[in-house]
C-alpha cells in the first residue's frame, strides 16, 4: 500500500471527493491507497496463503490499517480496480463500493479473425477491413511476439515509443523509467507480448510498437508509440493484432487500457469495474454513504447507454453484452 498526496497514476479519478473535502474544511491528502501502481487491470485483493483464515486476518488487516491511518493522520483507505469476490468481503467491512468501467473484449469461443468480425454489423465489419488494408497499402509489416521470441534489442526501445507518446499526449504522466523496461527481458519476458510495425525495406527497425502483457487467459494491452503516423496503425498494432493473436492463443479476456470511447467500436463493452474507499472524517464518510448508491446507478446508466450503441449484429447483440 502507498501514502499519496495526490491522485495521478491511478485511472480512478477522485478528484471530486478531494474538492468536496476541501469544501467541508477537510484535509484529503495525504491518503492510503492500494492499487497496482499505474495499472488500471483489475485483481487487486490481500495475499492470504492457501488454507489460511481469510475472514480473521483481513478482519486483522483492516483493523491495523485503521490504526495507521488514525497515527499518520491520513483521510482514508482506498483500494482501486478491486477483485469482484474480494470487494463483497470488505464492503462487510465498512468500505463503500464505488462502480467504474474499462473496455474489455471477451472471446465467445472465436476460432479466427473473421469470427471476431461476424458479430459486427456490415457496415462496422467492412469499416475494421477497411483500416488494416491501410496498414497493408502504407507496406507496413506487423508481427506479433511473444516470450522468448523477442530480441533483446527490442526491450530498450519499448522506452523510447512509451516517452514518445507520453510527450505527445500524456505530458507529466511518463512515471515509468528506462531500466523498469530494459529489466523486463531478463525477469519477465515471458508475460510479455509485443506488437512490432516495420516498413517493406527496413525490417530491423520498427516505426511503431504496442506492449502487451499476458497471463494465463487474460491479455492486457498497456503501452503504445510511433514515430511515424501512419493511417489505422494504432488500430492494428493496439485492437486487431492483439485480437487475432488472443484467438489463435485461446486467451479469454483482452483488456486493451484505460480511456478511449473508439474502443466499443472495435468490438469492447463497457464492462464494470470498482473501487473501495473509506473515510475517516464522519462528515465525508456519512456523505459517502449518503449518496454512492445514486452515483452508481448513474454510472451503470452511462455503462448501459455505451452498450445499447454498439456496432454489433442484431443477432449478436444479447450475446455479447
Amino acid at each position: 500500500m502507498y501514502i499519496k498526496s495526490h491522485s495521478y497514476g491511478e485511472f480512478v479519478f477522485d478528484h471530486q471527493w478531494a474538492d468536496l473535502s476541501h469544501r467541508l474544511g477537510v484535509r484529503y491528502y495525504p491518503k492510503l491507497l492500494g492499487m497496482t501502481p499505474f495499472t488500471p487491470a483489475v485483481g487487486y485483493r490481500f495475499l492470504i496463503a492457501p488454507g489460511e483464515d481469510e475472514e480473521t486476518l483481513t478482519k486483522m488487516m483492516v483493523a491495523e490499517i485503521d490504526r495507521f491511518c488514525d497515527r499518520n493522520r491520513l483521510s482514508g483507505c482506498n483500494f482501486l480496480f478491486v477483485d469482484p469476490d474480494w470487494r463483497v468481503l470488505m464492503e462487510n467491512y465498512g468500505f463503500s463500493s464505488w462502480m467504474h468501467y474499462s473496455y474489455i473484449w471477451s472471446n465467445k469461443d472465436f476460432q479466427t479473425f473473421d469470427d471476431y468480425l461476424n458479430v459486427f454489423n456490415a457496415n462496422q465489419r467492412r469499416n475494421i477491413k477497411r483500416e488494416r488494408k491501410a496498414v497493408t497499402q502504407a507496406r507496413l509489416q506487423v508481427q506479433t511476439l511473444a516470450g522468448e521470441e523477442i530480441p533483446y534489442d527490442l526491450f530498450p526501445l519499448i522506452y523510447r515509443f512509451y516517452s514518445s507518446t507520453c510527450d505527445k499526449f500524456y505530458w507529466g504522466s511518463k512515471y515509468l523509467t528506462r531500466k523498469f523496461f530494459e529489466q523486463l527481458y531478463p525477469n519477465y519476458r515471458d508475460r510479455v507480448v509485443l506488437i512490432a510495425a516495420y516498413k517493406e525495406d527496413d525490417e530491423r527497425h520498427p516505426v511503431g510498437l504496442s506492449f502487451c502483457l499476458r497471463k494465463e487467459e487474460n491479455l492486457y494491452g498497456r503501452y503504445w508509440g510511433c514515430f511515424e503516423e501512419f493511417d489505422c496503425l494504432h488500430f492494428e498494432a493496439c485492437y486487431y493484432q492483439p485480437i487475432e493473436w488472443a484467438i489463435s492463443k485461446g486467451i479469454q479476456m483482452f483488456d486493451p487500457g484505460a480511456g478511449g470511447s473508439h474502443k466499443k467500436r472495435r468490438g469492447f463493452p463497457a464492462t464494470a469495474n470498482y473501487s473501495l474507499h473509506r473515510f475517516c472524517d464522519q462528515r465525508m464518510s456519512q456523505l459517502l454513504h449518503h449518496y454512492i448508491d445514486e452515483i452508481n446507478a448513474i454510472e451503470q446508466q452511462e455503462i448501459d447507454a455505451i452498450n445499447q450503441d454498439l456496432p454489433f449484429s442484431k443477432r449478436e447483440i444479447s450475446f455479447h453484452i
